[in-house]
């Protein structure tokens, strides 16, 4: 690892000024793909700006319409939190099931999804809820937020802060996962909003990241049930090809994972 310093930050001011001051400085929250890229020598940033234990960052708030999360929240903070539990129980079993019992407690939902791995759990549970990503300079609907792999709206410096999630009518989700990280070679996440529009959202398959699978919203729309995406194929010239799994599995995996989801989401 290269040499480096740490920063704490007392506010989310003093961070985004120190960030602001040193183009080679990076933020630390979970830490779980920056220490390990930095440890590899991928990675040699001048300074670590640890954000995890700002207070603006923190907490967890439900109203009658949305569930409010502080970006520098654990997996398994949320995992466990009654508030979740209550209004979007898909979204605690979501974090539950994410990497290890080390990384749920290190890990956090901001750093996620600031890295956006392609494999990761929550972008599916973003863009399937329609979720609002809010900023120390403004606020980002889901639909704009996901730019491609490992890439977002997020301009230099800019910090996330807290992800608003609308409480669903209903959601579900279901994943294949790696038996050793424990990502998602596919995760599809089901969800029929307030106001009664379907959405679905891939995750770990698509060589762009996570997607919005349009023909089983739409099929979904219409018939609420896993026959109504059973028949819906999936291109496999659009799917990751690796070691673990070629593009036509995966291809196969979204449509299994997309049953599984919706059953999830009626039981």
């Amino acid at each position: 690892m290269y040499e480096t310093s740490y920063k704490r930050p007392a506010s989310l001011a003093e961070a985004a000024a120190i960030i602001a001051a040193d183009d080679e400085a990076k933020f630390l929250a979970g830490g779980q793909t920056l220490l390990p890229t930095m440890k590899q020598r991928l990675a040699a940033p001048s300074q670590l700006v640890d954000i995890a234990r700002l207070a603006e960052l923190k907490g967890i708030s439900v109203s009658s319409e949305a569930v409010t999360i502080g970006a520098a929240m654990t997996h398994y903070s949320i995992a466990s939190s009654p508030e979740v539990q209550g209004a979007i129980p898909t979204l605690a079993k979501l974090a539950s099931g994410i990497g290890d019992p080390q990384v749920r407690h290190r890990g956090t939902l901001g750093g996620s999804l600031a890295n956006n791995d392609p494999s990761a759990d929550y972008p599916a549970a973003v863009l399937a809820l329609g979720a609002t990503l809010v900023t120390d300079r403004r606020e980002i609907a889901a639909d704009d937020y996901f730019q491609g792999m490992f890439t977002t709206a997020l301009e230099e410096g800019e910090i996330l802060v807290r992800v608003v999630f609308p409480i669903p009518r209903k959601a579900g989700y279901s994943k294949f996962l790696n038996p050793a990280s424990r990502y998602a070679m596919a995760g599809v996440f089901v969800a029929t909003l307030a106001d009664g529009a379907v959405r679905v959202a891939v995750t770990g398959a698509g060589q762009g990241g996570v997607f919005r699978a349009t023909a089983m919203e739409e099929a979904l729309g219409d018939n609420w049930s896993a026959d109504a995406v059973a028949g819906i194929k999936v291109d496999p010239s659009d799917m990751l090809s690796d070691i673990h799994g070629d593009a036509a599995y995966r291809a196969n995996l979204v449509s299994v994972m997309a049953k599984r989801a919706v059953v999830a989401a009626a039981g």
